[in-house]
């Protein structure tokens, strides 16, 4: 009987019934809109983090800052030829990013703390490499006696002459063999060649990232010399996402020796065992080894700032706020409407109860019809939403990330591998700009919570009409007419 008679009604009431699921249907179709773009937002972040941090890596340590130390300026010296000849002189200087370096011992010290899955340390360096030539002049003799003089004059001059010398600078990053599972080059995938192997802890070879390979048309077996030193290429690497965090790959013990820095890292990548205890893991961190300053994955977040950021401040609380908004005034809309249709229908409740039914079966009936149409709202509003998801991850509209300004140096923002510029201590880095597509996924979760909605529209809805409806008595009902 009850199905038969909410079956009944909702036909015979199902312009309103349209009108009460439509407002609850838009309503949920913004909340699964928001709810799948800010999920996309969250794994667009994830993904300009993980170019800098590489995968599995839940926060770096590097040098706290230290204000009192002056930045270097690489020096080069060329020496003169005696016989006036010209040559071509070369000279490289290889620098550690930021100037900031730990002892290879902290890594040890990180590793041994309590939350720390795994740690592993690396070595940032930067390449400055100048060549040329000089060229020597002519002089060109005007004074008396001419060409052939002993004595030179005031008139003569020099003609000719000078120099012509190419700068050249790259990264070039030492990544501890023996851990391929924690730092930037795992944000990286092997697109030729091999990567490294665990007994290379010292050999001389390199992994070129694909775009300086295909800038200095390097390959697979190419050679590559760094301070005088040739390294071979055994693999290509393509970044990602965004920028790859070195132009060079070789191991960690090589890079120190081209650094002069032995036994130093600038970086320490480190893995918690437990991604809700990251918080506890840094402080632990900061307190046991002084003279750290150790950034989270969340504070790297803070940093973010361009459209994805913008965008991700509008998903988040604008639109979060508006979906709030809509779904209130939808509820609202809801519960007033059946709370009319109520209103209309005193006589045939009145009539109802006069037969014998109950005010609990006459509000049951009104709630039921209140469920029916929040249903149907949540069925239309996963509709529309997932549509409306879809339509955004088809578009796949580019958002840029533009990441700098980080306090500490050798790490992530701050001169290390994420660092787009060579920066003294204490300094900023450059920003570095990469760009992601928007993809909005819609997970379970937002299905469910859409589900709940409507469950929950319906609930109000039948509760204003079910209040409504308790109320009627049946004399009074049957006094009044349609």
């Amino acid at each position: 009987m009850f199905f038969t008679y909410l079956r009944r009604e909702l036909r015979r009431r199902r312009k309103a019934a349209l009108v009460v699921a439509s407002g609850l249907a838009l309503g949920i179709a913004l909340v699964i809109v928001v709810n799948s773009v800010s999920s996309g937002m969250g794994k667009a972040q994830e993904k300009v983090l993980q170019s800098l941090y590489g995968l599995g890596t839940d926060m770096t340590v590097t040098k706290a800052a230290d204000s009192t130390q002056t930045a270097q300026r690489p020096r080069f010296r060329f020496d003169a030829e005696e016989d006036g000849s010209e040559k071509e002189q070369s000279s490289d200087r290889v620098m550690v990013q930021g100037f900031q370096t730990l002892a290879s011992s902290t890594v040890g010290k990180v590793a041994g703390q309590e939350g720390v899955a795994d740690a592993v340390g690396g070595l940032s360096l930067q390449v400055l490499k100048v060549s040329g030539e000089f060229t020597r002049g002519q002089v060109q003799q005007q004074g008396e006696g001419g060409p052939g003089a002993a004595q030179p004059s005031p008139q003569d001059r020099v003609q000719g002459g000078g120099a012509d010398f190419d700068v050249n600078s790259y990264s070039v990053y030492g990544t501890d063999v023996t851990e391929p599972a924690l730092g930037p080059l795992t944000s990286s995938e092997i697109t030729s060649g091999r990567t490294f192997k665990a007994s290379e802890t010292n050999a001389k070879v390199a992994v070129a990232d694909s775009a300086y390979a295909k800038e200095k048309k390097l390959k697979v077996g190419s050679t590559v010399t760094v301070k005088g030193t040739k390294y071979e290429v055994v693999g290509i690497a393509t970044a990602s996402s965004g920028d790859a965090a070195a132009n060079l790959y070789v191991p960690l013990r090589q890079a120190q020796t081209l650094a002069d820095a032995e036994d130093k890292v600038t970086t320490i990548y480190v893995k918690a065992t437990d991604s809700q205890q990251i918080g506890s893991v840094k402080s632990a961190i900061q307190k046991n080894i002084s003279g750290t300053t150790v950034t989270t994955s969340a504070d790297l977040a803070d940093t973010v700032s361009g459209s994805l950021s913008t965008a991700s401040s509008l998903a988040s609380n604008v639109g979060r706020w508006l979906s709030v908004v809509v779904l209130v005034a939808a509820f609202l809309v809801a519960g007033l409407l059946t709370a009319s249709a109520v209103s209309r229908r005193v006589r045939e409740f009145g009539t109802l109860k006069a037969l014998g039914w109950k005010s609990g079966r006459v509000t049951r009936q009104v709630v039921g019809e209140a469920m029916a149409n929040g249903l149907l709202g949540g069925a239309l509003g996963i509709g529309l939403g997932v549509a409306g998801a879809y339509a955004v991850t088809a578009v796949s509209p580019t958002l840029e990330a533009q990441l700098g300004g980080g306090g500490g140096t050798g790490g992530p923002g701050g001169g290390g591998p994420g660092g787009a510029a060579l920066m003294g201590p204490g300094r900023q880095a450059a920003a570095k700009t990469l760009e992601v597509a928007l993809t909005a996924p819609v997970s379970l979760t937002t299905v469910a919570l859409a589900v709940g909605l409507a469950v929950t529209g319906g609930l109000i809805a039948g509760a204003f009409g079910g209040w409504r409806a308790s109320r009627l008595r049946p004399a009074d009902a049957l006094r009044r007419v349609e």
